[in-house]
């Protein structure tokens, strides 16, 4: 039994005990981060950490406390200096955010709130709410479509099939599911998208078999011509093709698939169109890529990423849904501890759980909210334009280069080439790109990322860093060609 009186004669919490050094050792910490924001250039792109800070890092768990100063301390020290390296100008890996000073201290004013912004009536509901009216405004989406913020690209891409699923014929298989729908329900996308979808496919029910993968053009898009001739074959084996999903930029080559042409598909068989915009959605932004980005506007549903090309700190995604009926219908459960109620902290705007699938949801607009409102959604566009031209001037300077070849054109911000002697197969030039790649990682120069184009190795740059110059990119360039004749000489 619990001895209640002498618990509660010292009762504790976990706030300090004295809140002036506390405070003092707070002030040190943004000073640190500060000096640290302000110097990357003159810091490696990453570091790999040895065996004796990963040793570290490992111990039971601690059943006494140590004093904040000397945690502090083991992360200047075990952490800090190994972080990814996507904050880093010369970090081009995967397609990465690299955050802002403004959104550190946004999440610091957030998790001071520590608000569950799932429910109730207070203000950082009412800054998500303003933050997704944003977001409708950059892709065009009608002032009535709704949607959530969420922890990024993979869970928005899940959460919009998952509303194409719940109303496909009136919400049929939500209310009895796949086992008692006579037939089986068929998803297309092209060989170029995400990874996560497939992963979406799985989460749903649909089935690796049933997301069929239709082949590109030469462009990287997806082939209409195939994709319609694939629709009418599985139609006539019985199958029910219910969705589409269209690639705004694909991760491997920036490639931006007919999004009108599919939309017109989606009009013709009466299937839901829904986007992975995960990178380039926010190009909706860019008047030079009006035509590419025609009929974003007419999608179902748009998954896209704030903490990629908006720069903002992690996590913050966002799944955006037409018919905020089909988002509310496709999730909402009545439970009597998440009524609302006519006032009191209860009677706030509809519980964003009841168009998602997260009940505990932390205060991820604030960053949202203060990085667009200190720098303007005009800012966010020419830094946009930016990297897009810093790649189309990576591929000219790559093109210069007689032992430089690109693997794909540039069509967004993503750049694939090689080092290419000319004396060398296919093989060999994997083997050696792949040396190159990890060299320049190790040694702190660049950290490019890799893909492979038609059975050849790519090094690849993905450009969405605003605190990247042209500069850096020249000296990835002259890195890559120093490391290729030096590893080539092995």
């Amino acid at each position: 039994m619990l001895d209640i009186k002498k618990i509660l004669e010292k009762e504790e919490s976990l706030d300090p005990e004295d809140w002036n050094s506390h405070k003092e050792l707070a002030h040190k910490m943004v000073d640190d981060m500060y000096e640290y924001l302000s110097t990357l250039r003159e810091q490696k792109v990453w570091e790999k950490p040895p065996q004796t800070t990963r040793d570290s890092l490992l111990f039971n768990l601690p059943e006494k406390g140590t004093p904040l100063n000397d945690i502090y301390k083991e992360f200047k020290q075990n952490i800090l200096p190994y972080r990814k390296g996507s904050i880093h100008p010369m970090f081009f890996s995967w397609v990465e955010g690299n955050g802002t000073i403004t959104g550190v201290l946004a999440d610091m004013l957030a998790s001071t709130m520590n608000s569950n912004n799932a429910i109730g009536d207070h203000a950082a509901v009412y800054v998500e709410h303003q933050v997704l009216n944003w977001c409708k405004e950059i892709v065009g989406f009608p002032k009535e479509a709704s949607g959530v913020l969420v922890g990024g690209g993979s869970v928005a891409n899940v959460t919009g099939l998952i509303v194409a699923r719940n109303t496909f014929r009136d919400g049929i298989i939500k209310k009895k599911g796949l086992k008692n729908y006579p037939h089986q329900l068929v998803m297309y996308c092209s060989t170029e998208t995400h990874n996560c979808v497939f992963k979406a496919a799985e989460t749903i029910g649909i089935g690796e078999e049933f997301l069929k993968k239709i082949p590109v053009n030469e462009q990287y898009e997806i082939d209409v011509d195939l994709l319609q001739k694939q629709i009418d074959a599985d139609k006539q084996m019985g199958l029910i093709p219910f969705c589409i999903v269209g690639n705004a930029g694909t991760v491997n080559t920036g490639a931006i698939d007919p999004i009108m042409k599919l939309h017109k598909i989606c009009k013709q068989e009466n299937l839901w169109l829904h986007i992975d915009g995960a990178i380039g959605a926010v190009v909706k932004l860019i008047p030079e890529y009006a035509e590419k980005m025609k009929g974003l506007e007419l999608a179902d549903s748009i998954a896209f990423d704030l903490h990629k090309w908006m720069y903002i700190n992690y996590e913050a995604g966002c799944i955006l849904i037409r018919n905020a009926d089909d988002n509310k219908n496709a999730f909402i459960q009545k439970a009597n501890y998440l009524s609302k109620h006519e006032r009191g902290l209860a009677a706030g705007p509809e519980t964003f759980s009841n168009y998602g699938l997260e009940l505990s949801r932390n205060f991820k607009s604030l960053k949202v909210w203060m990085n667009i409102r200190e720098h303007g959604i005009e800012k966010y566009a020419r830094l946009i334009r930016q990297n897009i031209a810093q790649a189309f001037y990576m591929e000219s300077r790559i093109q210069k280069e007689e032992s430089l070849e690109m693997l794909t054109p540039v069509s967004l911000n993503i750049v694939c080439y090689r080092y290419n002697p000319g004396n060398l197969s296919n093989d060999q030039l994997n083997i050696l790109n792949k040396e190159i790649l990890m060299t320049m990682q190790e040694e702190g120069i660049a950290a490019p990322s890799y893909t492979m184009i038609k059975g050849q190795y790519a090094i690849r740059l993905s450009i969405t860093n605003h605190r990247t110059r042209s500069t850096d990119l020249d000296e990835v360039i002259q890195a890559t060609l120093k490391l290729g004749a030096r590893l080539n000489q092995k």
